[in-house]
């Protein structure tokens, strides 16, 4: 990664503004042959003060700034980009010193306006003149190997980049900050320093001699199992807050579970029917409120059925309700009561449970619970009240201070360091010999050092890094 490379930075399309990024050793000097002293528009000529410009900055606006900028500063210049004679724009070029920069390489930014035409023009010169397209990521891939960042630290980018709610940004913003990174480099730390008087007991076997205490080392174990277990169970509030809170809206068929999706979603997302049976198959969409992104999924209607392809729907309606945290049971009125608790749901007691009765507009005399919210989707009535209720649900979720897992990779990673650190505490109590034990520790530690990546591959780093935009 010794090349210079460069990337548009900024969505492609027209805009106001554009930022064309270049990182490495040779960014100045390729940028500033383009770069003329801004001057004034008489006629068809630039001047500069009354002199004709006709050489670009070069190695002038490298050495003023080496002169005059400290290496944390960055430096701005207000100036021309010119191929040759041609004005190709306007633009404001800021120049991060190596090694204080996003890449900890040379890094030049130049904001030019958002002409698609211009955008190309000045990617184009630079490729030209010996710049190469950056792949996807791979700004924040150099910030990585230049150790500006950790390897979760670098996957929060991603995350805060495509943050959609209060909840997505806050967790990524706490990534990015290390809060999770320090964790793991302190778990892992505390189980090296152990790790190594195991090791040396293994260099003086033949001598019988114990470095490490057994008792303090199961107690080490013990409590990193449990700090582990402790973060791979917030996954599962973690990546709800990243992707959205499953809610399944379920029910007997013809309840009135579609016209509440679309009700929620302010369109028409389902086809709604008279008909028993109309979806059968599950519908979902995401909805930010009150920056917290729900996931609401509409489901097949619970029921008894022949129909090949309902009978799939309603095995489908069933998984989402296991993987829903939120579910909202519709029912509805029909006369002076109602009647759908008799549908066999499933477990729900680790879930959030809803009950909603509809169509109360079509009632004459009826009475519910506390427990249950009256609406109306048809209506409109009673939407505020439920909103109202799956608020104070994410409000719960988001009390909680500590750590949360929220990646897919490190979950994985987290349970493959548990099973070995798991292992180990069990090969202590049996009395299991020194070496299987450092077996383990070593596996628990593997694991731990791929979340950060103090131990990383090819496969792992192309795999994070190709979620990335191009210019990030």
């Amino acid at each position: 990664m010794s090349d210079t490379i460069c990337a548009i930075s900024t969505p492609f399309g027209v805009g106001g503004l554009a930022v064309i990024r270049v990182s490495g050793e040779d960014a100045v000097s390729l940028v500033s042959k383009f770069l003329y002293p801004a001057g004034t528009v008489r006629g068809t000529r630039y001047e500069v003060r009354g002199a004709v410009v006709s050489a670009p900055l070069n190695d002038r606006w490298l050495s003023e700034v080496e002169a005059t900028s400290h290496p944390a500063t960055p430096h701005l210049k207000f100036c021309e980009f010119r191929d040759g004679e041609t004005l190709i724009d306007e633009v404001v070029v800021t120049y991060f010193k190596a090694p204080k920069s996003y890449t900890g390489e040379d890094v030049v930014e130049i904001a030019c306006h958002g002409s698609s035409y211009v955008q190309q023009k000045i990617l184009q010169l630079l490729v030209a003149n010996g710049c190469r397209l950056a792949n996807a990521g791979e700004f924040t891939q150099r910030a990585f190997l230049n150790e500006k960042m950790d390897l979760s630290q670098a996957e929060a980018v991603a995350d805060l980049i495509h943050a959609q709610s209060e909840g997505s940004h806050r967790l990524a913003i706490e990534q990015l900050r290390g809060g999770f990174s320090k964790k793991i480099i302190q778990l892992r730390r505390e189980l090296i320093d152990f790790s190594a008087l195991l090791e040396l007991e293994l260099d003086f076997s033949e001598e019988d001699v114990e470095f490490a205490n057994r008792e303090k080392l199961l107690d080490l174990l013990h409590r990193i199992k449990t700090e582990i277990q402790t973060l791979s169970d917030s996954f599962k509030i973690g990546n709800a807050l990243k992707n959205g809170i499953p809610v399944a809206i379920i029910g007997k068929p013809n309840v009135g579970k579609s016209t509440l999706l679309n009700v929620l979603l302010n369109e028409e997302k389902a086809i709604v029917s008279d008909i028993p049976g109309t979806t059968r198959d599950t519908i979902e969409d995401t909805l930010n409120i009150q920056g917290t992104l729900f996931r609401f999924i509409d489901t097949a209607g619970l029921r008894e059925s022949s129909d090949t392809i309902e009978t799939i729907g309603i095995e489908r309606t069933r998984k989402t309700i296991e993987k829903a945290q939120i579910v909202i049971i519709v029912d509805e009125v029909r006369g002076t009561g109602y009647g759908v608790r008799s549908v066999d749901y499933g477990n729900l007691h680790d879930k959030q449970v809803i009950h909603v009765i509809n169509k109360i507009d079509t009632a004459t005399d009826f009475t519910n619970s506390n427990d249950e919210i009256l609406i109306s989707a048809k209506n409109g009535i009673g939407i505020e009240k439920l909103i109202e209720k799956l608020v104070d649900f994410a409000s719960e979720q988001k009390v909680s201070d500590r750590t949360l897992v929220s990646n897919l990779r490190h979950y994985e990673a987290l349970n493959h360091a548990l099973t070995f650190i798991t292992n180990s505490e069990n090969a202590l109590k049996s009395g299991i010999s020194t070496d299987l034990v450092a077996i383990d520790i070593r596996g628990a530690l593997h694991h731990l050092g791929e979340i950060t990546g103090e131990i990383s591959t090819e496969e792992v780093l192309g795999s994070v890094f190709s979620r990335f935009c191009i210019g990030k």
